[in-house]
């Protein structure tokens, strides 16, 4: 009798608790469309509102905002991107299909139970924000094509009086993704002032202005016309000098090109040229008969830089190709000019 009073008993409170389970189930059920206590989107609370009225809650709390599009700022300059203009429109549906899923995480018993003693989730649902991605971009490309600019190499181009130095520049270009993750995260942020810096990276020249003062330590032009080697030191004039240069039928040969050859008190090499006579294809050594004085920069093809004691000669063409300096003069640029010191013949 008494184990028969039991099993009642137990069935009864089994029974009991099936129709409070049934009825927190029912409970739950009813609930399916209700975003829980404590759940927040895009920074709006949304929690206790049905799926509708949410909706109506978002568009009327964050649609103003999105509206109202990015400012782009760079230096002084700005630009305004309108949201319209990149189709960026409130993720509304989204935002509100995440809090309903993160409402309905666990089971019924604890959904049911944590609503009847009105506790709070505590979720957080981020402003969702959809827009065209090649609209975005391309609005991106026109700042770009006003900002950016190539970087400049600096150059050389010498003449016989000057080396006509192109100053190097750096050059500047948009960073584009980066950019449009700033305007999107203005546009995602619900706290933002909607202003974004635009990102740019510093483009560098191939060759800067101080690398080809580095490559041009030393660089020499020939002015035929007037007469004047000039030497340029880190392209700066450093000295000019007076020099005679070939005569008509064997001038100096115009053009660029390099010391190849240095010698103090070279021998004359005489070049197997009618002009030589008796001469041609001889060596004649350094003393009274060779006019080849103290000091040889080589450059060309037997032509070259040297020293003469035929003074008067200075200021005229009248060698036979090669470039003739006074003695002290020569003797004074000879150290200050390296091997493969570039020579311009102008």
């Amino acid at each position: 009798m008494k184990t028969r009073v039991l099993t009642i008993g137990s069935a009864a409170v089994v029974l009991v608790l099936a129709a409070g389970a049934g009825g927190l189930y029912a409970y739950d059920s009813s609930r399916s469309d209700t975003i829980a206590k404590g759940i927040t989107a895009g920074g709006v609370d949304v929690g206790g509102l049905s799926a509708a009225r949410a909706r109506d809650v978002l568009k009327r709390s964050l649609g103003p905002k999105i509206g109202q599009g990015v400012v782009l700022k760079w230096g002084a300059q700005h630009w305004t991107l309108p949201a319209a203009s990149i189709d960026a429109r409130l993720g509304v549906d989204r935002m509100v299909r995440e809090a309903l899923k993160r409402s309905r995480e666990g089971s019924f018993l604890g959904r049911a139970m944590r609503d009847l003693r009105g506790e709070k989730l505590q979720a957080t649902v981020p402003l969702r924000v959809a827009n065209s991605r090649e609209k975005l971009y391309g609005f991106i490309d026109v700042i770009a094509k006003e900002i950016d600019r190539p970087a400049e190499s600096a150059t050389i181009s010498p003449t016989g009086y000057s080396l006509n130095v192109t100053a190097s520049h750096v050059g500047v270009a948009v960073q584009k993704r980066f950019l449009a993750a700033r305007i999107l995260r203005q546009l995602r942020d619900p706290t933002s002032t909607h202003v974004a810096l635009i990102p740019t990276r510093t483009l560098r020249p191939h060759v800067s202005s101080a690398r080809l003062a580095y490559k041009y330590q030393t660089f020499i032009t020939i002015d035929r016309a007037h007469f004047t080697l000039r030497l340029w030191k880190n392209l700066r004039l450093a000295h000019s000098y007076r020099i005679a240069v070939g005569r008509q039928g064997l001038e100096t040969p115009a053009g660029i090109y390099e010391i190849n050859d240095r010698q103090v008190n070279p021998s004359w090499h005489v070049p197997n040229s009618a002009w030589a006579g008796d001469l041609a294809g001889r060596v004649i050594p350094p003393g009274p008969d060779d006019p080849i004085k103290a000091r040889w920069l080589g450059f060309y093809n037997g032509a070259g830089i040297h020293g003469t004691d035929e003074i008067s000669s200075l200021g005229t063409a009248a060698s036979h190709g090669c470039i003739r300096m006074s003695i002290p003069d020569v003797e004074q640029l000879y150290p200050l000019v390296p091997l493969h010191t570039p020579i311009y013949v102008g």
